[in-house]
């Protein structure tokens, strides 16, 4: 036993002695971030939040960390919420940006607001609410960040308008190498193009000339439908109603009667509302109920039924009371949060022309219901075709269905996803559709070209301008490099 015990004391003094000659690792614990999905953990080298500013200190801010980036040649990104789900937000072993708030100033002759690319549409609908305000488009929901909504284009329920893009006046960013950029249809309207629905590919974005206008008090009107009928009817009411201020669709989601039954919801203006409109608000009637239902629709089918009973037969009576644009809008996706770490919930989102809808709805029907996941909701929006953007989701007008999963925190589940959205994408295309990209990088890069066809030009454009590949995130990686 002593003999033994010699033999590894001498043993481990041998290998001691090499590693007692190297200098002791200066070891820190790295920054890691995530988006919305929880699927996408990053190491960060610098996370840098930037809260309130005037637009002097982050302009500032911005080429400060920016140069310290490229001293570094360490990739960068800025963002606001990182509701992003695939990574677009996160620049690997890079500098992530956080933009919090800043000023937002409003022309009232002019109908529009300039606003700090940090503000979020809660700040924004706060600020332009007592002055009898309204965003003329915004994301769905209120606890986005403009400027990034902006850099992926993202569209709401007001009608007949196209994205939020297409609201937007002029963008101010900071180029790469430190230049404040002024962009607008008529002056750099390359880049304008190329930053709208960009992903932060060519700067980051300070402020927003945007439209607004007036809120108003609205009327929803219900219609139930076959979903078959859906889109002619719908793109009808908007063409030849002119008084519809807003308008969305949705449609049974179980699987034994998965998208049988379709509702049609129609917002429009009040006949005599009253000289002063109430403070706009983000709770509904039936909130809380309708969030605990949501939930319960994860593994049992009665409670998609149920849900889809109290949506379609039961909330028309219950809340189709009167609502101010606002309010409709101030809703936040935290109302709907997933609170079961062992899944997470998942968004796509398909365009496709109305005359094709019903090529759309019979491929849902054939992939989604055989899927691992629990398919949660459909809601269907109005897209006017909008040109502008180099990578648009409307070169025609289109459809929009913004679908919801919850999926497993598993392989599998993952695996079950990646085949559910490759094999839905393939079916849209080939409609002449296109799917969204700020959501999981589940694409085929042939796919995103069919989806895309300036993919090329944009890239070559990216590169153009940011020679250094300077703003990096995972998409480029994924789709671009």
């Amino acid at each position: 036993m002593q003999s033994r015990r010699r033999f590894l004391g001498t043993a481990a003094a041998t290998l001691a002695l090499p590693l007692a000659r190297m200098k002791p690792a200066h070891a820190s614990q790295r920054t890691i971030l995530n988006d919305a999905s929880r699927l996408s953990p990053t190491p960060v080298v610098k996370h840098a939040t930037i809260s309130e500013p005037t637009q002097e200190d982050l302009i500032a801010r911005i080429r400060a960390e920016l140069k310290e980036a490229a001293e570094a040649n360490r990739p960068f990104a800025a963002s606001v919420a990182r509701h992003s789900m695939g990574g677009q937000s996160l620049p690997r072993d890079g500098t992530a940006v956080t933009l919090d708030g800043g000023p937002l100033e409003l022309d009232t002759a002019a109908k529009t607001y300039r606003t700090s690319a940090g503000n979020r549409w809660s700040d924004v609908i706060r600020i332009l609410d007592p002055k009898g305000f309204s965003p003329a488009v915004m994301q769905s929901n209120s606890d986005f960040g403009v400027g990034s909504t902006f850099c992926v284009n993202a569209h709401g329920w007001p009608v007949p308008h196209g994205p939020f893009g297409s609201t937007v006046k002029a963008i101010r960013m900071v180029l790469a190498d430190g230049t404040l950029m002024q962009c607008s249809r008529n002056e750099n309207a390359e880049l304008f193009g190329l930053a709208m629905g960009g992903y932060g590919l060519f700067g980051v974005i300070v402020d927003l000339d945007v439209e607004m206008t007036e809120n108003l008090l609205l009327l929803p009107k219900f219609e139930r439908m076959a979903p078959e009928r859906f889109a002619d009817q719908f793109v009808r009411s908007i063409d030849t109603d002119r008084s519809l201020a807003m308008a969305y669709g949705r449609m049974s989601v179980s699987r034994k009667n998965f998208f049988d039954d379709a509702l049609m919801v129609t917002f429009r203006p009040v006949a005599n509302p009253p000289a002063s409109l109430p403070p706009a608000t983000s709770s509904g009637k039936m909130t809380g109920l309708a969030n605990d239902i949501y939930r319960a629709q994860t593994g049992w089918e009665v409670a998609k039924g149920l849900r889809w009973f109290m949506e379609a037969r039961l909330g028309p009576t219950i809340a189709g009371g009167a609502a101010t644009r606002n309010s409709l809008m101030a809703e936040p996706v935290v109302n709907l949060a997933q609170k079961d770490m062992h899944r997470t919930d998942i968004l796509h989102e398909y365009f496709v022309a109305p005359e094709r809808f019903g090529e759309f709805l019979a491929a849902c029907r054939d992939i989604i219901p055989k899927s691992r996941a629990e398919f949660l909701n459909v809601t269907l929006r109005y897209v006017a075709e909008d040109k502008t953007p180099s990578l648009t989701i409307a070169p025609v007008r289109r459809i929009a269905a913004v679908m919801s999963f919850s999926q497993e925190v598993t392989p599998e589940g993952e695996i079950d996803m990646m085949q559910t959205t490759e094999a839905l994408i393939d079916r849209v295309t080939a409609i002449g559709g296109a799917f969204y990209l700020p959501y999981r990088l589940h694409a085929r890069r042939d796919q995103v070209e069919k989806a895309y066809p300036a993919v090329s030009a944009f890239v070559a454009a990216k590169r153009r301008y940011d020679p250094q590949l300077r703003f990096r995130n995972a998409m480029w990686d994924a789709y671009f490099a």
